[in-house]
């Protein structure tokens, strides 16, 4: 199987091919930046898909980072690979940041529970806890930090995502402190390849997983009057 993945979903534009016959990574590109993903993303796709040598007829799957993560760069990223899906008759799948954070950890050890943490601002952070065996112990929420730590708090933890020291900070002074914790701009763009090659048939189209509403609100009284 052969696998693009796309990740604009934080302070990356990432895009990588994995073709599972080989069991390798044959082409992979990150650059790191908060802002221009919208400019950044094709011509960096077409560089991977250069180097690996490959069309997009060739791909069986697209995976893309559904979030949490920036509004902007969500829409970016999903919107890229629901064209490339649309044009080259490919269905794609969408993986959510917190998962593609989580997964290098839980596959070095599954017995130990991974916290993944993602920086929403306004001492808020995005999280999901992955118990033994990698199973999602409940779904991505958002959640102050210290309510969110409390939550985490209650086994043997390690921390990994954007707000991994933010979160660790944090954490309950009656509690055994974070095993690990490792901070991260973005997800490893080989995980979110790897998960799309394990990810189920029948999602649909990837959607963004905003988890809440923008900060930019539109302000009523600067609306112009409909005719």
């Amino acid at each position: 199987m052969r696998v693009l993945a796309i990740d604009t979903a934080l302070e990356a534009c990432s895009a990588a091919v994995l073709d599972t016959a080989l069991g390798e990574i044959t082409a992979s590109e990150t650059l790191r930046m908060t802002r221009g993903h919208a400019e950044a993303l094709i011509p960096l796709i077409a560089r991977v898909m250069d180097a690996a040598k490959i069309e997009f007829d060739d791909l069986d799957r697209i995976a893309v980072t559904t979030g949490p993560g920036s509004f902007t760069g969500l829409r970016v990223g999903i919107s890229a690979a629901r064209g490339i899906s649309l044009a080259a008759a490919k269905p794609a799948f969408g993986i959510t940041t917190l998962a593609a954070f989580a997964a290098p950890y839980l596959a070095q050890n599954d017995a130990t529970s991974v916290a993944a943490v993602i920086d929403a601002r306004h001492a808020h952070v995005y999280f999901q806890v992955f118990g033994p065996n990698g199973h999602a112990t409940a779904a991505p929420r958002i959640a102050p930090i210290d309510e969110a730590a409390r939550a985490a708090a209650t086994a043997p933890m390690r921390v990994v995502g954007s707000a991994a020291t933010l979160f660790a900070a944090a954490w309950p002074l009656h509690a055994p402190p974070p095993t690990l914790v490792e901070a991260q701009i973005a997800p490893d763009i080989a995980w979110v390849a790897r998960l799309g090659v394990a990810a189920a048939e029948g999602q649909g189209a990837p959607k963004p997983l905003y988890l809440r509403a923008p900060d930019a609100q539109p302000q009523d009284a600067a609306r112009l009057p409909r005719r």
